[in-house]
């Protein structure tokens, strides 16, 4: 018909385009930063756990085996009890407190240099995957600690703590140094790289003079007292004592220095990714 088009009307209706998002919607940075966390996380998390053949295994495999060995070894001395607990829930104890340094401090030291190839992002910054590592860890050491505890409960030990706030504040405050060296190892190496061997030679004696299978209260005065500047020591006493009120803890515990040394790394580390990031980002 005369002046009629097939576009005309209804058709007209059916034809119009979907509205589309505004550009000019902008992101908060704390929405941003929220994003890349998660990211990270989930992308360090199938790293940690699946990268190799049964890498989740050995998360719990390398402190179980090495608890495995002490405790053997203290039966066939025949130590029953170091300080009135349990010689084997003395070492368990020991060793899962340590772990929550250790491997939060390693895992944030080389967080950069696993994750330089991200930077091309201008979203992720180098403190990003320090953080997120430390966070992890902190989350699989739970898991760990729960199944290690859970084990030497099946096998007798009375693994049940008698102050667990005190477990906990513990345990958080060795966390906490870890995430503190993290940050500040991540730069130190990046900015000099021969210092990763030295960080590696402090790492081994680490477990002797932290107290974790050398009793610290049969060191005479004053050396123990120069053992006692290490913070993590008083980490580890402070989740014994939290386990077993009645544990004969050295008497120069303190958890006000553990959490002030973590405290002044973490400030210390958050300067340097300051400093350095744009150095770090294009290293």
């Amino acid at each position: 018909m005369k002046g009629s088009t097939p576009t005309g009307g209804l058709c007209r209706f059916h034809l119009k385009e979907p509205a589309t998002p505004r550009m000019n919607e902008t992101r908060s940075p704390l929405s941003i930063t929220l994003a890349v966390w998660h990211a990270l996380l989930l992308r360090e998390s199938l790293s940690r756990l699946f990268a190799r053949r049964a890498a989740w295994a050995w998360l719990l495999l390398e402190p179980a085996a090495h608890m495995a060995f002490m405790v053997f070894i203290f039966t066939v001395i025949r130590l029953r009890q170091v300080g009135g607990i349990e010689t084997g829930l003395w070492l368990i104890i020991g060793f899962l407190g340590f772990y929550f340094f250790r491997r939060t401090g390693s895992q944030g030291t080389n967080a950069i240099n696993a994750n330089r190839s991200l930077f091309a992002y201008r979203q992720v910054k180098p403190i990003d995957t320090v953080l997120m590592r430390a966070v992890l860890e902190g989350v699989l050491m739970l898991v760990v600690s729960a199944v290690i505890l859970a084990g030497a409960g099946l096998l007798g030990f009375h693994v049940l703590p008698s102050d667990p706030l005190a477990v906990m504040e513990a345990v958080f405050g060795l966390w906490l140094l870890g995430l503190g060296f993290g940050l500040v190892a991540s730069v130190a190496k990046e900015l000099v790289p021969e210092l990763d061997n030295l960080l590696d030679m402090v790492m081994m004696p680490m477990l002797m003079i932290s107290g974790v299978i050398v009793p610290l209260s049969i060191v005479p005065y004053p050396y123990r007292e120069w053992l006692m500047y290490n913070p993590v020591a008083h980490g580890l006493e402070a989740a014994r004592l939290g386990f077993a009120p009645y544990y004969h803890a050295v008497p120069e515990l303190s958890l006000p220095y553990l959490y002030g040394f973590a405290l002044v790394l973490l400030f210390f580390g958050l300067a340097l990714h300051a400093r350095f990031a744009q150095r770090l980002m294009t290293q």
